[in-house]
């Protein structure tokens, strides 16, 4: 499809085919919904205003305000019934473009905002390469735990230090005790790391007590977004048993701000990941026919370094890491299927994160710890610079893109910089 944004076609990440939804500031002006298309945004107030939206699409975004929770609320079929409005306003020949002064901003020029009031995130552990590359530096002859291809483990997280793209990492202070160490200490972490995932949106919720069947699932999901759980290797080693992980991830995670559509994914839709013989059969509350054959994602996945010595050099970042969606063992339908299977409610804008999604080839590990062997073998960068773990000044890009040769879906950067530990540890 042809926008009259012209930067919208051919464009890598936002072309027509794309549209995904967030929440902007223009220069000078409040947070407002927004779709982004080529290097501009859709400003949906201006669009309302102008009275090009109708029915359940104008009902939605008169109630959407600084945050996406109410529009996400709607549904299914407003959310289709948007990108189709959306998709009319932009295509090429549309007498709207006559309006573009009104309707449109300049990308470079606006702030990104977290979409959505965020009142819980819970951060799965179902790429099943990392889980097994992890488990193996600690369990060599049985790294995946008995659960692991029974149920989507995973943990919750803390929704209140969740930031978009471009918000810095303070290096957190915490007990660390390494095995050398006959007791633990108190500073900053030596072992920060990052985690390459998706986020998964929820849109519609369920009731307390209600259970969201596998096979409704999907239609439960709003759409997608890059997350980088950053990790506290060293402290999460001491604190995590037998409660699991606290302070070491909640100090910050990482996300893209635009939220990607599942209609704009439907091309890339793949097979669920291919279970062994060996492995147990699935429990009837994750089994759904149409979710094993289109519930993946072939979404390609990368992560880059730029430190500050590259930044003096004015070197590019520097790809460290290629994986994808389809590594995932675990489907984005299975996860919410399970979440809710003892009637947990999910609700508008509660936030998933799939997981560290690495492949199984070197090259295609999605954090540092897998990269280097738990810091026994340090990475090498084209500098001549080595890394263990993240250092104070580097900077982490994750990037994603679905393309099939005729259209490019992407996800916007998920970047942050690791700033010093506070004072006075």
């Amino acid at each position: 499809m042809t926008s009259w944004v012209a930067s919208a076609n051919g464009h890598r990440d936002f072309p027509l085919d794309n549209l995904p939804i967030g929440i902007v500031s223009p220069t000078g002006g409040a947070p407002r919904p927004a779709i982004a298309i080529g290097e501009q945004v859709l400003d949906l107030q201006a669009a309302l205003e102008a009275g090009l939206f109708t029915g359940s699409v104008r009902d939605a975004v008169e109630t959407t305000g600084t945050a996406l929770n109410t529009l996400l609320a709607h549904g299914t079929e407003v959310r289709r019934a948007l990108r189709r409005q959306v998709t009319a306003i932009l295509a090429a020949g549309s007498p709207a473009e006559r309006l573009s002064h009104r309707l449109l901003h300049s990308a470079a020029d606006c702030t990104l905002h977290l979409p959505c009031e965020i009142g819980d995130y819970t951060d799965f552990y179902a790429g099943i390469h990392h889980a097994t590359h992890v488990g193996r530096l600690m369990r060599p002859d049985n790294p995946l735990m008995p659960n692991y291809k029974y149920l989507p483990v995973a943990y919750h997280g803390r929704a209140s230090t969740v930031r978009p793209s471009g918000a810095a990492l303070r290096r957190p202070n915490g007990q660390r005790k390494p095995a050398s160490d006959p007791t633990p200490s108190f500073g900053p972490s030596r072992n920060l790391d990052f985690e390459l995932e998706f986020g998964i949106w929820i849109g519609t919720g369920n009731a307390l007590g209600e259970p969201i069947p596998i096979a409704q699932a999907a239609d439960h999901i709003a759409g997608y977004c890059l997350l980088n759980d950053w990790s506290a290797r060293d402290i999460q080693g001491w604190e995590y048993q037998p409660l699991g992980p606290f302070l070491a991830k909640n100090l910050l995670t990482t996300i893209s701000p635009w939220i990607v559509m599942p209609e704009a994914l439907a091309p890339f839709r793949v097979p669920a990941m291919s279970r062994e013989a060996s492995d147990p059969p699935l429990f009837s509350y994750l089994a759904d026919a149409a979710d094993q054959v289109s519930g993946g994602l072939d979404v390609a996945l990368e992560a880059s370094i730029l430190t500050p010595t590259m930044r003096a050099q004015s070197l590019h970042p520097h790809r460290i890491a290629r994986s994808n969606a389809r590594f995932l063992f675990w489907t984005p339908a299975q996860m919410v299927a399970h979440h809710t299977s003892n009637g947990c409610a999910l609700q508008p804008g509660d936030l998933l994160g799939s997981g560290t999604i690495s492949g199984p080839g070197k090259g295609e590990e999605g954090s540092l710890l897998e990269m280097t062997e738990g810091g026994r073998e340090p990475i090498s960068l084209p500098n001549g610079e080595t890394r263990r773990f993240l250092e104070d000044g580097d900077t982490v890009i994750l990037s994603a893109r679905a393309s099939n040769g005729r259209v490019s879906i992407g996800f916007g950067l998920c970047e942050g910089t690791v700033l010093p530990a506070p004072p006075g540890a």
